[in-house]
């Protein structure tokens, strides 16, 4: 078992109100939710432009939490609302908990 973790930092288009921020990032959580993670907003949430998004799962190997990761890295990078800034992926093994 493998937890993976994926933290991006976003710089968000014309966004003048935390309203507007939310209606961004609405629709951008729920696709990366189709790939069977958790995400939420984890940062950031006091600036209007800026946003920063925390993705996580559970998988039975290395190679897949990888996959699934990147996968969810590729939809924020192509998002034309958003600019990806930075990105930091993680993965825990069961060995490292112990």
């Amino acid at each position: 078992m493998v937890v993976g973790v994926l933290i991006a930092d976003l710089l968000l288009g014309d966004v003048h109100s935390l309203k507007a921020k939310r209606a961004v990032l609405r629709p951008l959580l729920a696709a990366l939710r189709r790939f069977d993670v958790s995400a939420g907003q984890t940062g950031l949430q006091e600036l209007h432009r800026r946003a920063q998004l925390s993705v996580a799962l559970v998988a039975p190997d290395q190679a897949h939490a990888r996959q699934v990761l990147d996968r969810c890295e590729r939809l924020l990078a192509d998002n034309p609302e958003t600019t990806l800034l930075s990105t930091r992926q993680r993965i825990v093994t069961d060995e490292d908990l112990l």
